[in-house]
């Protein structure tokens, strides 16, 4: 998601399907809608999911048919990284797409009636996720003894920092060691308030000082931003000021 002004957000969109005229035509529809922004129409599953899975897509429209990977094992490798919008001339994939939670079904040859029904239903999840963010502003973290967890704040954190098979959280006041890995915990914490930058870390936009070439700077703490998250990192820190 994009903030473009006080009030307005644009959703990233990828349009992938085997078929070039398939995706033109998804891509003309995310063109005629104001709140959608097409980021890639392609029929190369692996290159898509790079882009999810750094965090550059909100929403897919996804084709089943496709040579060297199906729809259905493409949605079990993206998890929970964005939303889907299965697109096939299919209908046998139904029941299995809504288990595996799309947010809907365009059944080709599809309207853009239709398409702007699907687009609804996924802009009402994405708010009530965000609403569920600001009742649950707070991440629960077991601590180091037995049925020890502490309660921290979003807004309290400035970094977490990996340490294989354990990250290390760090806040103005504590530092707090548990069993999770940065793949995990990024899955945790809002996207609009943090980012990775690096194999090692993920920052808050709200506490980065300044930043020096290819490091940031945290509190003491001197962070490098690695090439491969860099691109992202400045995007949303744009977007977070």
């Amino acid at each position: 998601m994009i903030k473009c002004g006080a009030d307005r957000v644009m959703y990233r969109c990828i349009a992938l399907d085997d078929q070039a005229y398939a995706t033109g035509i998804i891509a003309a529809y995310i063109d005629k809608t104001a709140d959608l922004s097409l980021i890639k129409a392609t029929d190369d599953a692996f290159d898509a999911l790079n882009l999810i899975m750094s965090g550059q897509v909100d929403l897919v429209f996804l084709d089943i048919q496709m040579p060297m990977i199906n729809g259905i094992q493409f949605l079990k490798r993206c998890g929970n990284k964005c939303r889907v919008i299965l697109t096939t001339a299919y209908p046998d994939y139904a029941l299995q797409g809504f288990d595996l939670d799309v947010v809907d079904y365009l059944l080709k040859p599809f309207s853009y009636e239709r398409f702007q029904k699907a687009v609804d239903k996924f802009r009402l999840l994405q708010i009530a996720s965000m609403t569920s963010l600001v009742e649950n502003e707070y991440l629960l973290l077991k601590g180091d003894a037995k049925n020890k967890y502490y309660q921290v704040k979003f807004s309290d954190i400035m970094y977490i920092k990996g340490l294989n098979n354990y990250i290390s959280v760090y806040t103005k006041d504590q530092h707090i060691i548990t069993y999770m890995n940065l793949k995990e915990i990024i899955n945790l914490i809002p996207a609009r308030l943090f980012c990775r930058v690096h194999r090692s870390y993920i920052v808050s936009f709200k506490y980065v000082k300044f930043i020096d070439g290819n490091c940031l700077f945290i509190d003491e703490e001197k962070i490098p931003i690695s090439e491969s998250y860099k691109a992202i990192f400045y995007t949303r820190l744009n977007d977070f000021r």
